[in-house]
């Protein structure tokens, strides 16, 4: 059996935020259930004993929401008593939580940095453009407490990045919202989904404000390694990383689908975070294997749908750098067939701008590696 990489929902849609953009939202607004609630233990134990009767080589869980941490820290306590109980091929394991940071405390940040935890602390750029749609259930805005996370992480030594939602807010200030983020050290900026009937709302990213953002913090991003105080940002580091060779590790820039196993808080099992949704259901946990779920009907066909490639992709120069991107910025998908990537002139006009630099860093690495 492979290694296997498991996207854990304990809190289902429950979140004590209230962003304006939240796409899992838009989700949720999509199915018969909006929240299938906290995971229970039996569940827990279920996905960690099948999750190790399946994998060999590695396990990862990542733990998201809505809001995971909402689950208690007692949850994440017996994951690892599980782990420990049903990792008998004593395989590496790596945990993950995404988090907007609104309850963590001392004890939580003391915790993900003893256990280990890689962290993903949701931040948007400045404290105005934050405060503006990042805020709580009384209308607040975050910010304040974000960047009393991120503190208390420093002084745990709690390993995490920034996530950073380029709405068409963020992407109007590349360089001040790039600036405001980079003394965090690794950055993943994450396109603004619109919802699923493509409605049009304040903060939706456009194709030409996208491509300013990526012209700029691209820029930046160079003169930051030309001057060796290198910025880890997600997306440009797979670029790079492409250009060496390497896969990415971003399965929004693989160009195909794979099937991950999404694990809603009843144990409900979908193919994808952006597809939780009640017809593409693969089946449920405390029922199901991994090797049934991730290899049946449902799961093929969700692969199957990704995999075409438009006849202008196929023509494309850059295609080998940007392989059609995610399938959820290729809706709508018409009878099985996905639309072209509504990014695609924005990819165009980076690549044509950027690339050069791109393969200045790619060579100075290669070198460098030797």
């Amino acid at each position: 059996m492979p290694p296997i990489s498991v996207l854990i929902k304990p809190a289902s849609s429950l979140c004590n935020m209230r962003c304006k953009y939240c796409f899992y939202a838009d989700i949720t607004d999509n199915r018969e259930v909006k929240s299938y609630g906290i995971m229970s233990e039996e569940t827990l134990e279920n996905l960690i004993k099948k999750a190790f009767d399946y994998a060999s080589g590695s396990a990862t869980f990542a733990f998201q929401g809505g809001e995971p941490t909402l689950a208690g820290l007692d949850f994440y306590r017996k994951l690892l008593e599980f782990q420990k109980k049903y990792n008998v091929k004593k395989i590496p394991v790596q945990n993950a939580i995404q988090t907007n940071g609104y309850i963590i405390d001392e004890e939580w940040a003391k915790f993900l940095a003893e256990n280990k935890f890689l962290v993903g602390l949701s931040l948007d750029g400045t404290r105005d453009i934050h405060d503006s749609l990042r805020i709580d259930a009384a209308g607040k805005g975050t910010f304040s407490r974000v960047e009393k996370t991120a503190k208390l992480f420093q002084k745990h030594g709690v390993e995490f990045n920034i996530l950073c939602v380029v709405n068409n807010f963020i992407a109007r200030s590349p360089k001040k919202v790039y600036d405001s983020l980079k003394g965090y050290g690794f950055i993943q900026f994450i396109p603004c989904l619109d919802t699923f009937d493509g409605e049009k709302k304040v903060f939706s990213l456009t194709p030409e404000r996208y491509t300013e953002f990526l012209k700029v913090t691209f820029n930046e991003y160079y003169k930051d390694f030309c001057a060796g105080r290198p910025t880890s940002v997600r997306n440009f580091d797979n670029y790079i990383g492409m250009l060496l060779g390497r896969p990415p590790e971003n399965c929004a820039m693989a160009g195909v689908c794979t099937c991950y196993t999404v694990v809603e808080g009843d144990g409900s099992v979908f193919p994808c975070d952006f597809y939780v949704l009640d017809e593409w259901k693969l089946g449920n946990i405390n029922e199901d294997s991994f090797s049934d779920l991730i290899t049946g009907e449902m799961a093929k066909k969700f692969v199957g749908v990704s995999t075409y490639r438009n006849e202008e992709c196929q023509e494309c120069y850059w295609y080998p750098l940007c392989r059609g991107g995610c399938r959820r910025e290729r809706e709508p998908i018409i009878d099985g067939t996905p639309s072209l990537n509504r990014f695609c002139e924005c990819y165009k006009k980076f690549f044509e701008a950027c690339y050069p630099k791109m393969e200045e860093i790619a060579i100075k690495l290669q070198r460098q590696y030797r």
